[in-house]
């Protein structure tokens, strides 16, 4: 089997945590795999070049910030590779550039074009283990170094698997895989052995940290296995797979709760009778890169108005360009309200129950939870609350659709990544 492995930071924040990750790839090297892994800065060190970066420069040109945010995960690599030798085995750590990362030119979000890891598979067929420099890549054009936005070492490791075609990518993270809630706000959420490509998207969408957007976008389209692992355990962690339909536990409709922290309220009074109007609302937005998420046209009263949410950052930025539109799309009075989070039921049986919005607003009602808006899709219903009584409804609704687990969950190091 050929097995791509990432590990996150905090399963490479010391010395100690080094060894182990490099005892996890040797073993599976020697029960007859080969081994290619993609490894993230140590702990905060991401975080702590960009703290020294903007004491020196508040607003560092966006080139210079990726070869510097490069640098730590070459020097994690390069620190396992040493890891590898000093446990008897063989190892060659590789830039995102060597690896044959591909990237758009996009500085600090850039995408994947193509992967051509010819230099991988010379690697693995000396028999050495593969050690690739997550979350960077290379754009053919400038031949500058590019990063994949935080989080991008997951897309790296998924990216490998697919140009790979590997067995199986294997996310190693700090708890024990997926679950239905997070452990670290609900001590009985419930570890899920597999789940959907649709339901993880999903999840990722509306808050789950364990796995990026992105790198479950990535791996949906080229049908790559996801295993996340815990690298602090030997638990066999929980399958992300496109042969999985639904995971709903037991007599639940629901896979998981899912929330996101900050959300940003805004209203639009008084919108033109004509229909483009909301239109040319949105697609304002979209060319400054905003996006909606929660709707609501009120139309048929005598001032209607649209109500709608944005991620919390984007809500100063939305505001202003709404007030800079105005006149010209010809709208009322905009408002921009912060301080509300989201909380989201996920699962592919929500599609097929009639009663989950009603049981939902009960339960939250019950504990004193106002629901501001309601949005749902196929397999998500969402709801909009006070951001400080999102974690009473989190665990509100994980226990009203009966998720709860008899054995607690543990997160080994704090981060989830």
């Amino acid at each position: 089997m050929l097995i791509v492995q990432k590990y996150g930071g905090s399963s490479l924040q010391s010395t100690e945590r080094i060894r182990h990750a490099a005892e996890r790839m040797l073993r599976m090297q020697r029960n007859g795999h080969e081994v290619v892994a993609v490894c993230s800065a140590m702990g905060d060190t991401s975080d702590e070049l960009i703290d020294l970066a903007e004491r020196i420069n508040p607003d560092p040109p966006t080139r210079e910030m990726d070869m510097l945010l490069t640098s730590g995960e070459r020097v994690s690599n390069a620190l396992v590779a040493m890891a590898v030798y000093a446990l008897g085995g063989r190892a060659e750590s590789l830039s995102g550039e060597q690896a044959g990362i591909h990237t758009d030119a996009a500085h600090g979000r850039a995408r994947i074009t193509e992967v051509v890891p010819s230099r991988v598979r010379q690697t693995l067929d000396r028999g050495a283990i593969a050690l690739v420099a997550g979350f960077q890549g290379v754009n053919k054009d400038t031949k500058d170094t590019t990063t994949l936005g935080r989080g991008g070492s997951d897309v790296t490791a998924v990216a490998l698997a697919a140009a790979l075609k590997a067995d199986v990518c294997e996310i190693y993270t700090d708890v024990d895989g997926v679950f239905s809630a997070d452990p670290r706000i609900v001590e009985s959420a419930r570890l899920l052995e597999t789940i959907s490509y649709a339901e993880i998207l999903e999840m990722s969408a509306t808050g789950a940290k364990v796995l990026m957007s992105r790198c479950v976008e990535y791996g949906r389209r080229h049908d790559v296995d996801i295993c996340v692992r815990s690298s602090f355990t030997d638990h066999p962690g929980t399958l992300v797979s496109n042969a999985v339909e639904g995971t709903a536990v037991e007599d639940s409709c629901v896979t998981g709760v899912t929330h996101t922290r900050s959300v940003a309220k805004v209203t639009v009074e008084e919108i033109p009778a004509e229909p483009s109007a909301v239109a040319h609302i949105f697609e304002v937005l979209a060319v400054a890169g905003i996006s909606i998420d929660m709707l609501q046209n009120i139309n048929g009263s005598p001032r209607p108005e649209l109500t709608f949410t944005v991620m919390g950052e984007d809500g100063p930025r939305t505001l202003e360009l709404l007030e800079e539109h105005r006149a010209g799309i010809g709208y009322g009075p905009v408002r921009c309200d912060a301080g509300f989070g989201q909380v989201s039921l996920v699962g592919a049986g929500i599609r097929s129950e009639p009663g989950i919005v009603a049981t939902l607003c009960r339960t939250l009602a019950g504990i004193g939870i106002g629901v501001q808006l309601i949005s749902a899709s196929e397999i998500r219903l969402s709801a909009l609350c006070r951001a400080d009584q999102l974690d009473a409804a989190v665990r509100a609704l994980h226990s009203s659709f009966g998720l709860d687990s008899t054995v607690p969950a543990v997160v080994y190091a704090g981060t989830g990544r």
